[in-house]
């Protein structure tokens, strides 16, 4: 059973880094895609990054793009969204998902696509 558990979310103010772990157990094969979305209050889920473990391969959200990095550490089974130049309208919480038969990393932002949840960390960003 494939289990994932994030952390690192907090509150900082607008400009300020956070860095999200995601530890994903269960599952040790390569071919998995593991994707980060988030929710705002009264807001569909969104995916902002993702990538196939094995491949290297990444995709990110345009609202994420050139601030946001995810990145993978196999010896850990962890999976990381280093988040820089945080803006108020990041303010969400922060779900990491997998789905274990992945045909291209983008269909990783998709969240019906994902088969297993973490629960979420949240994270605020003050002005």
């Amino acid at each position: 059973q494939v289990q994932l558990v994030e952390s690192g979310g907090g509150s900082v103010q607008a400009g300020g880094s956070l860095r999200l772990s995601c530890v994903v157990s269960g599952y040790t094969y390569n071919n998995i895609c593991v994707g980060w979305f988030r929710q705002a209050p009264g807001k569909e889920r969104e995916g902002v990054a993702a990538m196939i473990r094995g491949r290297g391969s990444t995709v990110y959200a345009d609202s994420v793009k050139g601030r946001f990095t995810i990145s993978r550490d196999n010896a850990k089974n962890t999976v990381y969204l280093e988040m820089n130049n945080l803006k108020p309208e990041d303010t969400a919480m922060y779900y990491c998902a997998a789905d274990l038969s992945p045909l291209w990393v983008g269909r990783c932002l998709i969240s019906r696509v994902m088969a297993y949840w973490g629960k979420g960390t949240l994270v605020t960003i003050s002005s």
